[in-house]
């Protein structure tokens, strides 16, 4: 068993994202895991990095502000990180990439330190389909940009990615085939998380 840290961002709960969210602690309870969510807008997160989180790479031990020292506290206590957020500009979110900036500092996820988890697993919903992904070569740059320049980078190399595809459903005219959509995006996500 595995205590799973949710992390979530995006401006609306009752979004696709938050769909995707809930379905996936769904698995890691049926796989017998414990869980904690993370809603950085609920909690108002701020992704700005001023001058009492800049990493100090003189000092390992540096004490960051209050805000990320309780969340590195709240890292502590879990073996894995999910990562669910919707794909903008090819990318994650701003207020998820502050996040990391901050959290993910110098003496506690790198430098003489790893991040304190076992694996990171990303869900990253992308309005557009796989073809057009596969075209542009979107995936391959953002699975390597989260597997190795951060999961790598902090020492979790159990890292996976998983992109759901289409997640505005463009081109599926049929209610019905809208609704097939979904309920095969919402079924993976419920696997990522039973076999975490």
């Amino acid at each position: 068993m595995m205590n799973v840290l949710v992390v979530t961002a995006h401006p609306r709960p009752e979004s696709l994202t938050g769909r995707v969210t809930q379905k996936v602690t769904e698995g890691l309870t049926h796989a017998g895991h414990g869980y904690e969510i993370l809603d950085l807008y609920a909690e108002n997160f701020n992704p700005l990095v001023y001058p009492a989180d800049e990493p100090d790479y003189r000092n390992p031990d540096k004490v960051y502000s209050e805000q990320v020292m309780v969340e590195m506290e709240r890292i502590r206590k879990h073996d894995a990180i999910i990562f669910v957020f919707p794909v903008w500009w090819h990318s994650i979110p701003a207020i998820l990439k502050g996040y990391i900036d901050r959290v993910f500092n110098y003496g506690f996820a790198y430098g003489p330190a790893k991040l304190p988890v076992e694996k990171i697993r990303w869900i990253a919903l992308a309005g557009e389909d796989r073809n057009a992904y596969k075209k542009r070569g979107y995936h391959l740059m953002i699975e390597h940009h989260l597997n190795i320049g951060i999961a790598g980078y902090v020492g979790v190399l159990d890292s996976e990615v998983h992109i759901l595809y289409n997640s505005l459903s463009e081109g599926i005219a049929d209610e019905s085939a809208v609704k097939a959509h979904y309920e095969k995006l919402l079924s993976e996500v419920y696997s990522i998380g039973k076999e975490l």
